[in-house]
């Protein structure tokens, strides 16, 4: 199913939605098709762009909302680029804590890493200097969680436009993942 970008009122990305979800929007007069997709919904009498990118035509506030505390496999491998922290050859399939729960390490944001089974056993409950490691990302909590959601979709290179310049990741910039 095509995906949609749902910009505010003041052209800042609000999330991601379905194409029919963001072509009813449209149609009742909601939002406003900025960028088609190039694929037709078709009713009984007519046929219409699905579109790609809305804008909101009234200001929705979204209130500040913490990221979560409790950092997941699939809110890590987002943030950490789908690799493994330590080898970044393998996909990484496990969640590693850089200071080890033994040791008095949280299950935070700034604990973990995503990390392959391969390099998480082989690390067990040392630290990444006592491993003999190299931590390639830089464990951080997420500043907001509108990188999550964009991070878990495959951004659309319609989208490049309204992205540049939010910071999602600095270590893989929209440019380069709309690129891909």
């Amino acid at each position: 199913m095509e995906r949609a970008l749902v910009l505010n009122a003041s052209d800042e990305p609000l999330g991601i939605t379905g194409s029919r979800r963001a072509a009813v929007l449209a149609l009742s007069q909601k939002a406003d098709i900025l960028v088609d997709s190039g694929y037709l919904f078709h009713s009984a009498t007519e046929a219409f762009s699905a579109p790609s990118v809305i804008r909101l035509r009234q200001y929705v506030h979204v209130p500040y909302r913490r990221p979560s505390n409790s950092p997941t496999l699939a809110g890590l491998k987002a943030r950490d680029g789908q690799f493994c922290a330590y080898c970044v050859k393998r996909v990484a399939t496990t969640i590693d804590h850089v200071r080890p729960r033994s040791r008095g390490g949280a299950h935070a944001w700034e604990n973990t890493v995503a990390c392959c089974t391969r390099c998480n056993a082989r690390k067990a409950a040392r630290t990444v200097k006592e491993a003999g490691f190299v931590l390639h990302v830089t464990p951080r909590a997420p500043t907001s969680t509108l990188w999550l959601t964009l991070a878990m979709a495959v951004p659309n290179p319609k989208w490049a436009p309204f992205l540049e310049g939010l910071g999602l990741d600095d270590r893989y910039p929209v440019r380069e993942l709309v690129s891909a």
